[in-house]
């Protein structure tokens, strides 16, 4: 079963207060690297909707998907998904001061829109948006129809 694991917070005794004890909470890591532009990439399938925030160069800084966020099976690839998915990844980059963003939009998918409006809620200027999603010419040669 293996072994149980006992998690200890601090205690801080704080002069002058009435309790004698107070405990302090753990708190969140902020990332030290700050970041002002950035590229949103959205991959929006028709099951799913992916976000990932680079950097200019194209480094990957945070990612999120609808299915990350706890939404299954087909409520993954709607509108309100996505936009969850991009007001989550809005406000993780405000923390790190972005301010400027461009937007590539990859896919088929109905979170296209959403996802970036979901990331714009949050107060941010988009400089452009490109649609990079893929078109087959032609492609391979289809089966040859069946005969009974």
């Amino acid at each position: 079963m293996g072994k149980k694991r006992i998690v200890k917070t601090e205690e801080k005794v704080v002069e002058g207060s009435t309790k004698e004890k107070e405990v302090v909470q753990p708190t969140v890591k902020v990332s030290k690297k700050k970041v002002e532009v950035g590229i949103l990439c959205v991959q929006s399938t028709y099951n799913n909707t992916l976000v990932t925030l680079t950097d200019p160069k194209g480094n990957s800084i945070m990612a999120s998907s609808a299915g990350a966020l706890g939404f299954k099976g087909a409520k993954k690839g709607t509108p309100f998904a996505a936009a969850k998915v991009g007001e989550i990844l809005g406000e993780k980059a405000a923390l790190l001061g972005m301010k400027e963003i461009s937007v590539v939009v990859k896919g088929v998918g109905s979170g296209r829109e959403s996802a970036i409006r979901g990331f714009i809620s949050k107060g941010f200027n988009i400089t452009e948006i490109k649609d990079e999603t893929p078109v087959p010419h032609n492609g391979p040669k289809p089966k040859k129809p069946r005969r009974v």
